[in-house]
């Protein structure tokens, strides 16, 4: 089974940059790893994902903003988030599926807060 903990989440000013990281153990032959976020009475939106291939997939609120990325041990995923917009604030979780022969997220991190003010 996979675990995950994210972290790297905070307050920052529009136009600023963060970077989430999301640590992973356990079974890490995942076919997908995603990023996910959901502000305050919304539903849950895919930010990003990065399949086992390398190939990865933007969400268009995200294009040309932020970048899916792990490490070379696939021991930590990273989401570098650039000109943050208000619009960003959200609750930020790291997402794996459960199947290395299906993309299908099953497991989730607690999340991590971004708020961008303006």
């Amino acid at each position: 089974q996979v675990h995950l903990v994210e972290s790297g989440g905070g307050s920052v000013q529009a136009g600023g940059a963060l970077r989430l990281s999301c640590q992973v153990s356990g079974n890490t032959d995942s076919k997908c790893m995603g990023w996910f976020r959901q502000a305050p009475g919304k539903g849950r939106e895919e930010v990003a994902r990065i399949m086992r291939s390398n190939e990865r997939t933007y969400g268009d609120a995200v294009k040309g903003r932020f970048t899916i990325s792990q490490d070379s041990a696939k021991n930590f995923l990273y989401l570098d988030m650039n000109s943050l917009e208000p619009e960003d604030t959200a609750m930020y979780f790291c997402a794996a599926s459960s199947y290395g022969y299906r993309c299908e997220f099953g497991v989730w991190g607690q999340g991590t807060q971004v708020t961008v003010s303006s």
